[in-house]
């Protein structure tokens, strides 16, 4: 029987710590590119979590006992710097970012998240639309190849107006951002692409 991955390992046991304490959660970052159908390495997990502050000394504690350890010794001024604990899950050495989801789209992408089933273990995933959204925001070459990765793999299925929408929403807000003119380089690539098949 093939062993299964780390990172799979990681979300079996992250998912039930978060599901008892009845937290909305979605997992981000490159394993969603490649559930979304992008091929990737990774060696990480990124999991965005809507906990209340008053509630998070207790979700620290309870990932602690489900065998996370903190990567940083004060995880309260970390927090408030960087809305974000690093984990480490013990058992597999892989890395956990635990985001704290913020007002606006992250809330949002909270609410669009799908459930998919991951090493047998069923978790919220980012949806693929959003997913384009982050990375395209990220703008990094291996983003932009991920986002681009992905809206091949969902190309019928993709709202590109919506993504257009949102996209010129945070270009505007942003104001020296280009978002909108990232997202038509990539769709006139594919299409490119698409011909010369």
């Amino acid at each position: 029987m093939p062993r299964r991955p780390a990172t799979d390992n990681l979300l079996a046991a992250l998912a039930p710590v978060l599901r008892r304490r009845r937290l909305r959660w979605y997992v981000f970052g490159a394993q969603a590119v490649l559930v979304h159908g992008r091929p990737r390495m990774t060696e990480d997990v990124d999991v965005t979590v809507e906990v209340a502050p008053a509630a998070l000394p207790g979700l620290v504690a309870a990932l602690g006992r489900a065998g996370f350890q903190p990567r940083v010794d004060d995880v309260a001024a970390f927090v408030a710097r960087a809305r974000v604990i690093p984990f480490l899950h013990r058992k597999t050495g892989v890395p956990l970012d635990l985001v704290l989801a913020g007002e606006g789209l992250e809330k949002e992408f909270l609410s669009r998240a799908v459930l998919v089933t991951v090493g047998g273990v069923r978790v919220p995933m980012i949806a693929p639309d959003d997913l384009v959204i982050t990375k395209i925001m990220a703008g990094r070459p291996k983003d932009l190849e991920d986002a681009e990765g992905v809206l091949a793999a969902h190309r019928d299925k993709i709202d590109v107006p919506g993504l257009r929408r949102v996209l010129g929403e945070l270009d505007a807000a942003l104001g020296d951002t280009d978002l909108v003119g990232c997202l038509e380089q990539l769709l006139a690539r594919l299409k490119r692409a698409s011909r010369a098949r």
